[in-house]
């Protein structure tokens, strides 16, 4: 990958590395022929846009990217069975898991049936007493009581669970990785199901949920019955979407794109509450789906009450969702300082063994295992690597993995349990879930080492920035910002772009709070652009930047806009610097 700007290490010991020729002649010529700005034409180069796929690329629409719902094995019968309990008004419970995404998906279900006039038994599984998915004695008591379970963002490898609902059809809606064998249950509608060929798996549950809806409507229009609108439901989907990392490509993109706008309606009681204690004051966007709403909503089931986040998103009381979502934000704050806690552990423990293999790991005695996905996630974003940590209880231990792009860490972790390395474990491409012998630790992790390494875990360097052009301050501006913005949502699989500002004066520093640096960057002429380091202090940016004595810097960072007072203002988010020579 090409060295940018010449840059071998930067302040913060980083090579940065940006387009290579092709990609600059590929974003030439899209300025060329769509009259586009060249940083959002630098943009699309790297998404691999073609010049006349630009404007659709830009304005994605639902009804062009959305799969065929029947394109998924099992779907028909699937919504035939939810149609028919329906017009039945048979006992209908969803069994969803405990994070974000089965949060969604089980209110996505249950707002719909409440809006037909049915209400739905919600269920979700205790993370500590209970573990992930079904299990059998759950699903024994809701077939007792019930015609029909929905098992959401869960299912696709619970055999026996399944087979002991006995008196109750089961229809699974999921989109972890599938083993060789399917549970005995009337549909599995997942799009990661082994025999499917070409399906959407970059789906969540709940866009596979919504897809179910979407059939589901069509089959009640057959029957000249109305449904529900189904596009009041996107921000559902775009919530779950963007806090479960599913890659922002093709139907996933447009789905967030207006769930987003759906959510700036502030319709949904229990959304609005949450947005209202996390201090949102501008627009949703994917930022605030990922890193303010998502978290609340999955404290819950990290360390409180499980069912908690999915009773929130569901419910149409405002009085109640404010008290939730009161809850949720305590109940986040204490995580928080859980999660300090195991991963100051875990970082430490994981550096003494080492940094530079295909996979990082951590295990420790009491570590709480709902924050060791979060702690898994942060050790990741640090080294570059996929990343396990463990939590060890009664000599069994408990893990979450979290996956860099390109590195498939479901299907690893599915190889060890077929192994027999682990207990059990499961999970998709990004993300993966994992119960071990504490004895067998050592030797699973080693073996899944082994297997990243194939896929080519632990090449990248994690110092490596990369970047997708060049600005000058004078270039940058709220209206450059809103084009580049619809090229998004960024997030997984389509990272927020990164520009550098070369040769720049710092003209103004001033340290905000305890680590952060507020800076005021230079052509040397008269153009200016705000700009803002979080954390500089705590490391080599904020003494070398507040301290700049008349130097010149190359300075990297993402753009974005600052609201204040009503008035937007262009402002670079500093992620890095380097001196210009």
């Amino acid at each position: 990958m090409t060295t940018f700007l010449g840059i071998e290490a930067s302040l913060s010991g980083r090579r940065w590395t940006g387009p290579d020729a092709e990609h600059d002649r590929a974003a030439q010529a899209l300025v060329q022929r769509t009259g586009l700005p060249p940083a959002v034409c630098a943009v699309l180069a790297a998404r691999g846009v073609a010049a006349g796929d630009a404007q659709g690329f830009l304005n994605p629409q639902l009804r062009d990217l959305l799969p065929d719902p029947r394109s998924l094995k099992d779907m028909e019968p699937a919504a035939a069975r939810f149609v028919a309990a329906v017009e039945r008004r048979e006992r209908i419970a969803v069994f969803a898991d405990y994070d974000v995404d089965g949060g969604s998906s089980a209110a996505l279900l249950i707002t719909w049936l409440r809006q037909m006039g049915q209400q739905a038994t919600l269920y979700v599984p205790d993370r500590i007493d209970e573990g992930y998915g079904p299990n059998v004695p759950a699903m024994q008591r809701l077939a007792a009581d019930h015609d029909l379970i929905l098992c959401v963002d869960c299912g696709t490898l619970s055999h026996d669970p399944i087979a002991a609902a006995q008196g109750a059809d089961v229809v699974v809606l999921d989109h972890h990785l599938g083993g060789e064998t399917l549970p005995p249950a009337l549909a599995v509608v997942n799009p990661n199901r082994q025999d499917e060929e070409n399906a959407p798996g970059y789906l969540c549950a709940a866009g596979v949920v919504f897809l179910m809806l979407v059939e589901a409507r069509r089959q009640l229009r057959d029957k000249g019955r109305d449904s529900p609108d189904l596009m009041a439901l996107l921000d559902l989907v775009a919530l779950a979407t963007v806090a479960d990392v599913a890659p922002l490509v093709a139907a996933n993109r447009a789905l967030v794109r207006q769930g987003l706008k759906v959510m700036g309606f502030r319709d949904r009681p229990g959304l609005v509450a949450l947005a209202d204690v996390a201090r949102m004051d501008t627009a949703p966007n994917a930022y605030h789906l990922g890193f303010l709403l998502g978290p609340r909503v999955n404290a819950g089931g990290r360390i409180g009450k499980a069912d908690l986040g999915a009773r929130l998103l569901a419910t149409d009381s405002a009085p109640e969702a404010a008290a939730m979502a009161e809850r949720l934000d305590q109940l986040n704050s204490e995580r928080r300082e859980i999660e300090d806690a195991v991963r100051a552990a875990a970082m430490a423990q994981a550096e003494a063994r080492g940094l530079d293999g295909p996979l990082v790991w951590a295990a420790g005695a009491g570590w709480h295992p709902g924050v060791v996905g979060i702690v898994a996630s942060r050790l990741k974003e640090a080294t570059n690597r996929p990343a396990v940590v463990i939590g060890l209880d009664g000599g069994e231990g408990k893990g979450s993995g979290r996956s860099v792009s390109g590195v498939d860490l479901g299907a690893a972790i599915q190889r060890l349990a077929a192994e027999g390395l682990l207990i059990r474990g499961g999970g998709h491409r990004m993300a993966a879930g994992l119960t071990v012998a504490e004895d067998r630790i050592d030797a699973a992790m080693a073996r899944l080492g082994e297997l990243l390494a194939r896929q080519g875990a632990g090449t990248g360097g994690p110092r490596d920035l990369r970047l997708d052009g060049v600005l000058m301050p004078g270039a940058v501006s709220v209206e450059l910002i809103g084009q580049i913005e619809q090229a998004g949502p960024f997030g997984a699989g389509a990272p927020a772009p990164r520009f550098a500002l070369p040769d720049v004066q710092i003209t103004h520093a001033r340290r905000v709070g305890d680590s952060h640096l507020k800076l005021t960057l230079s052509d040397g002429m008269s153009a200016r652009l705000e700009a803002i380091a979080f954390g500089a202090f705590d490391s080599a940016l904020g003494p070398r930047l507040s301290q700049s004595g008349g130097s010149r810097f190359h300075i990297a960072g993402r753009l974005d806009i600052n609201s204040w007072r009503g008035r937007q203002t262009p402002q670079l988010r500093v992620e890095d610097a380097a001196e210009a020579g």
